[in-house]
């Protein structure tokens, strides 16, 4: 059986603030890590909900319903449309939240690293939603193919001003990657079909945005990616097959992005530990180099749990390193500890 080396904080981290995330992660998972995240503290606990609330304040942008749609944390979770008359090119959007939350968290990393809290060579991990995640979340009809650009503006605007603020030795960036596997798999997701607004093969248009993503990230900047099926209360929008749809989208991006990934995330649904999930895992073809985390660590069954699918996983693919499923910052509370001392209990260090 192979046995991992390396850990893979997917992003989200159920704590309270950015400093206990990391040096708990650095305390319990020490060289496993490569590079470590701030916990997807505050408004980004629950991912990208907190989003119409900052583009709902755009002059043109209008929320759906009278009402609010209460969610956690404060949130409206009304979704968006472009106001009638308003031409989509022209709406200027605020800040998006994700370039100030990095710098703010990135001071907290360095000081924690120069205090020997945070070993020399870790890198500070941001994990960012593709602009698809948000436009097909909040967006409908064709509203979507109207503020697409703008908003993939906006948020690669805020990748430049991370790139700008932190040193690139110092910097890894991950693409958190859902719905568009949901328009893969036709997913009936969360009460509606996951469908492409744009012409011709949706597969194709999928690799397209994903490999401009990760070749918008610099070549001294390590990129990751995490392909996910949704974590809404912890539960996914569909449930694959097999590993076969990450393998095939996986090895389509990396074909057509100009750099190299530094790291791929794949999940494993925890009652796979059987050999047909894994199967497809004998196609994949990420390069000399890559970091291969399977997200097989699932608080529910622990480390036995995890080394069953480990050994299924090991008939397929020879080195790996573990993750969870997806974020672990919706896991219940008092959970944390015990989910990253399970990755520390089946991983070796690098």
């Amino acid at each position: 059986m192979t046995n991992p080396r390396g850990a893979l904080l997917v992003g989200s981290v159920n704590y309270d603030d950015a400093e206990t995330t990391m040096r708990t992660a650095a305390e319990i998972l020490g060289p496993r890590l490569r590079r470590i995240p701030d916990g997807e503290v505050g408004v980004r606990f629950h991912w990208i909900m907190f989003q119409p609330d900052v583009l709902g304040q755009a002059q043109g942008i209008e929320r759906v319903g009278a009402e609010r749609i209460p969610f956690g944390a404060g949130l409206d979770a009304r979704p968006l449309r472009i106001a009638d008359g308003v031409d989509a090119s022209e709406i200027v959007l605020p800040p998006l939240g994700y370039a100030s939350a990095a710098l703010e968290s990135y001071e907290v990393f360095r000081r924690l690293r120069a205090a020997g809290a945070i070993a020399e060579g870790v890198r500070f991990q941001v994990s960012l939603p593709t602009p698809l995640a948000v436009i097909s979340s909040f967006f409908a009809g064709d509203d979507r193919a109207a503020i697409e650009p703008v908003y993939t503006a906006a948020l690669l605007g805020e990748l430049d001003e991370i790139l700008g603020g932190i040193p690139h030795a110092d910097l890894a960036i991950q693409w958190d990657v859902a719905s568009e596997l949901g328009i893969i798999e036709r997913a009936a997701g969360y009460g509606k079909v996951m469908e492409a607004w744009w012409p011709g093969d949706p597969f194709d248009g999928l690799v397209a945005r994903l490999a401009a993503l990760v070749d918008a990230v610099p070549s001294g900047v390590e990129v990751g990616v995490h392909l996910c099926y949704g974590d809404a209360a912890e539960r996914h929008f569909i449930e694959p097959v097999d590993a076969g749809t990450l393998v095939r989208y996986a090895n389509a991006v990396v074909a057509a992005t100009g750099r190299p990934l530094t790291w791929l995330h794949l999940p494993v649904p925890i009652e796979r530990d059987d050999d047909a999930y894994f199967a497809p895992l004998d196609a994949l073809a990420l390069g000399d180099g890559v970091e291969l985390y399977l997200g097989l660590v699932h608080r529910e069954d622990g480390a036995e749990g995890a080394e069953r699918r480990i050994a299924a996983a090991s008939a397929h693919v020879a080195e790996f390193g573990v993750g969870t499923e997806c974020g672990i910052g919706r896991a219940p509370a008092g959970s944390t500890e015990g989910i990253l001392r399970t990755h520390a209990e089946v991983a070796a260090a690098w």
